[in-house]
């Protein structure tokens, strides 16, 4: 599906992704990140998900539970669940992350973020 013609101006796109990085609207980040429609950000220089804990997703924690309708959580190369004690940490913050590998979840925010959903996209390195 190409959702290229439903992205507004300016929204930041995942344009590929590999074993170099990311490539969201023309820049390439070699480490995980974070993607909103308006934002691309450096996450963690973690590489994963085993090694992940609580204070990784403080970039989170400033934002209001309700600024986001859909969190997705890329897991790199395969699906892998997070530590049940993360899980339940964040759910307890009202977090409540969609998890897939890394590449579901570039897809899927692409399409989301076309539709104008709010959606905020944690992704680990393939």
């Amino acid at each position: 599906m190409d959702v290229t013609p439903l992205i507004q101006q300016g929204q930041q796109v995942i344009q590929s992704y590999g074993r170099s990085g990311f490539k969201v609207n023309g820049t390439l980040y070699e480490q995980a990140i974070t993607v909103t429609a308006d934002k691309t950000t450096l996450w963690t220089d973690k590489k994963h998900i085993a090694d992940l804990q609580l204070d990784d997703f403080s970039v989170l924690f400033d934002e209001t539970a309700e600024q986001y309708d859909v969190y997705l959580l890329g897991t790199g190369t395969t699906f892998t669940f997070p530590p049940a004690d993360l899980l339940h940490a964040l759910r307890d913050r009202k977090i409540k992350p969609d998890i897939m590998d890394t590449g579901a979840a570039c897809r899927t925010y692409n399409v989301l973020m076309a539709e104008g959903r709010r959606v905020v996209t944690l992704l680990l390195p393939i």
